[in-house]
């Protein structure tokens, strides 16, 4: 069903060379060192990201993957609370920009949602899913190449878009250990929710894994036999219909996935957070103490994470004068979300900016999504 999976989406296999490019790093302050790098991924495409580590060097750290929800980027202040944050507690954490955004945006910006405009054929979204999946195969390929990384604790944690994306990935990536779902990993049937949702990076792949037959309970039992899932949400989360479908169709689902594994593997976890809605909970205490269970941390790494003091996110964003977007910075969404840690550092945009101005031009035809388009269109 792996193999399925990924030729469906055209997601390369082998997976391609990374070619991985050092373009500098800087230290934001505290014990947090960052790092701007690139790499190949699916059409012969790079992806800019950026790595956040301890700032004193040690071996066999924990990896974090963090995957963008729409409009997100490496620049999205979640992403760059959750690199630094997680950091300073001894983890090493990639995010990187999605198809479109950013800096694989023709001019370079954020928001923009450029990967959503309907393409047709069809086709062309089952090759934006296989993109946005082998984009977090490659992550795991990257960290995994680093002397300072445990191969075998390496993590993903997705909001929003990055949930569903994260949901098929995690299905077909076997050297992730654990995944965190926030703002989604609601899977459901045919005609519901994700078959509706946005066509390009979400509803044409979604539907064309109709072979599965019970799509949400077969990817999640792969995600069972492959390590452990978490599945955090806002309980009044109407962005991803979690009031609609109640807790009961958690525990539905989870029983059915227990039935197809038959004891082979451990069903994903679940649990909510009353009075919130469409938030990135990655960066939250209990998704960083179950990720410290996941990975099988020592005890002591974990005693510290459940003793850290936490953060109101609007208030930090304000102080760092970090934007959020308007329509998700009320309190029941992003702005009352409590992060992890104290003194988080943050970092500007320009500091984030992987490549200069010049070196930008002189790559855009390997970043930007219209030169995507092109790949993808002469393969069809």
């Amino acid at each position: 069903m792996r193999d399925r999976i990924l030729e469906t989406l055209h997601v390369p296999q082998p997976l391609p060379s990374l070619e991985t490019r050092h373009h500098g790093e800087f230290l934001p302050g505290g014990k947090v060192r960052v790092e701007r790098v690139s790499y190949t991924t699916q059409l012969g495409m790079r992806v800019p990201a950026i790595v956040y580590s301890p700032a004193q060097t040690a071996s066999r750290r924990p990896g974090l993957i963090v995957v963008n929800g729409h409009g997100g980027d490496k620049f999205a202040w979640y992403a760059m609370y959750a690199g630094a944050a997680y950091a300073q507690e001894g983890f090493v954490v990639l995010t990187y920009d999605p198809a479109g955004e950013g800096e694989r945006h023709l001019e370079r910006r954020s928001g923009t949602r450029a990967h959503d405009r309907v393409t047709p054929p069809e086709e062309m979204g089952r090759w934006l899913g296989g993109l946005m999946i082998c984009d977090i195969m490659q992550a795991v390929s990257y960290l995994i190449s680093r002397p300072d990384v445990d191969a075998s604790r390496v993590a993903a944690a997705g909001y929003s878009m990055g949930s569903f994306v994260l949901a098929v990935a995690g299905a077909v990536e076997p050297r992730l250990k654990a995944c965190v779902l926030t703002g989604g990993g609601n899977l459901d049937g045919p005609g519901g929710y994700w078959d509706r949702s946005k066509p390009m990076c979400q509803g044409i792949p979604y539907r064309s894994l109709a072979f599965l037959g019970d799509r949400p309970a077969e990817l999640y039992a792969m995600h069972a036999r492959r390590g452990r899932t978490f599945l955090y949400n806002g309980a009044e989360d109407t962005v991803v219909s979690i009031p609609a479908q109640g807790v009961a169709f958690f525990g539905d689902l989870r029983r059915r996935v227990e039935q197809l594994t038959g004891g082979d593997g451990r069903p994903f976890d679940y649990a909510f957070v009353r009075g919130a809605s469409h938030r990135p909970l990655i960066v939250t205490k209990p998704a960083a103490l179950w990720l410290c269970d996941a990975l099988e941390l020592p005890h002591a790494i974990r005693e510290r994470v459940a003793k850290l003091p936490q953060t109101r996110i609007s208030g930090w964003t304000a102080d760092h004068g970090i934007p959020m977007d308007p329509l998700y910075a009320t309190y029941d969404r992003e702005g009352g979300v409590l992060g992890i840690g104290h003194a988080v550092p943050a970092s500007t945009r320009a500091q984030l900016h992987v490549f200069s101005e010049d070196d930008w031009q002189k790559e855009k035809a390997l970043l930007v999504h219209e030169s995507w388009l092109k790949r993808a269109a002469a393969q069809i």
